[in-house]
């Protein structure tokens, strides 16, 4: 069909195909710009890219969810912010570019199943995708830590989102039978397979959020502040036995250092309750990381936190948790194993009537 779909923008034949997953983040929040550790694993839900080299440097570029499938287009070597979702493609282009590799004009089909705003990280999924596509096609020698820092560039520097790499290295290495257990600041990782006695819920709230406006850039600015007045390079180099020291900065640069302190310190432990198949401590944990985005990051929305603690309320829960930047987004929630597809139906029934709003359960798939 995607084949067919290209032919009629472009009037001819796609020769690569691209696709990166969505990912949700187990825990580990806001802590990979910070140089910590984040455990995220893949979703069924991915982003496909069909893609032709042409003999120029003009880039032709079409969505199959945004802009009813109109034909953007620009120039390599020109690229620019333009505020809308070609951004992210002439980001990839530019800073790949930028790195010396080399590559001409390409036409490009893009589809989607990751819905945008939710906090499963549709963008990096755009961006791992694109250069997947543009690897194949030209013959591209990139291998994940590569993809993920450009792709994380043209978040940062070109769309304007300051976001860490974790979404990037998902995209390019998660999987859905393990969790993705990675150090940010040296790019370490290893798979962790999840829990035999469980399952996971995730659940989009229906409020989208948009990093590259202003809150989640402050969040940022404010683990700056805090790194200077600690006198570290990240808060990542604030061990949990020194939580005195965050303790005395001040409001709200204090609960700011002290969520990403406490919340770096929470990954490896989830990481051993999951080896431990240990549910409950992993639910707890669930739930202290929600508690701390909540009252200390402030990330979250009365929506997301009504969605939250009616899944917490289901006896079949272990934990919640709002995952991703926050700001809307979705939940993800530790279920008993054979209880997840009850669960979710159970949960957006109630949250729909409470809240008023149409949430969408992305995992199990329906």
């Amino acid at each position: 069909m995607s084949d067919e779909r290209f032919h009629d923008l472009f009037g001819g034949e796609p020769s690569v195909r691209g696709s990166a997953a969505g990912r949700v983040n187990l825990i580990g929040e806001h802590t990979d710009y910070n140089g910590g550790f984040v455990l995220p694993t893949a979703i069924p839900q991915r982003t496909s890219v069909w893609l032709a080299p042409r003999g120029d440097r003009a880039v032709r570029i079409a969505s199959a969810e945004i802009d009813q499938g109109a034909v953007r287009a620009y120039t390599l070597g020109s690229e620019r912010r333009e505020g809308n979702w070609t951004d992210y493609v002439q980001g990839v282009t530019r800073f790949l570019a930028e790195e010396g590799h080399r590559f001409g004009g390409f036409d490009a089909f893009i589809a989607s199943t990751v819905p945008i705003g939710s906090g499963l990280s549709s963008s990096a999924a755009l961006e791992v995708s694109i250069l997947n596509a543009l690897i194949a096609a030209f013959g591209l020698a990139l291998d994940p830590p590569t993809i993920a820092r450009i792709g994380r560039r043209a978040e940062n520097e070109h769309v304007g989102a300051r976001t860490g790499v974790m979404d990037q290295m998902a995209a390019c290495l998660a999987d859905a039978g393990t969790a993705l257990f990675l150090d940010t600041r040296d790019l370490s990782y290893e798979r962790v397979p999840l829990p035999p006695g469980a399952e996971l819920v995730v659940i989009n709230s229906g409020v989208s959020h948009d990093h590259s406006q202003g809150d989640y850039n402050a969040r940022w600015a404010e683990c700056e502040a805090a790194c200077q007045l600690l006198g570290v390079a990240e808060l990542r180099d604030i061990a949990i036995e020194d939580l005195a020291h965050v303790e005395a900065l001040p409001e709200p640069l204090n609960r700011r250092a002290r969520h990403v302190v406490t919340e770096n310190d929470r990954v490896p432990r989830a990481v051993a309750a999951m080896k431990a198949n240990d549910l409950a401590a992993l639910g707890s944990l669930f739930d202290a990381s929600h508690a701390s985005m909540r009252d200390d990051y402030v990330v979250s929305v009365p929506a997301v936190d009504l969605l939250v603690d009616i899944a917490r309320a289901d006896a079949d829960v272990f934990g919640a948790r709002l995952t991703g930047g926050g700001f809307g987004g979705s939940i993800v929630a530790l279920v008993r194993r054979g209880a997840a597809k009850a669960v979710a139906e159970r949960v957006t029934r109630a949250y729909a009537s409470r809240s008023g709003l149409t949430p969408t359960i992305l995992v199990p798939p329906r």
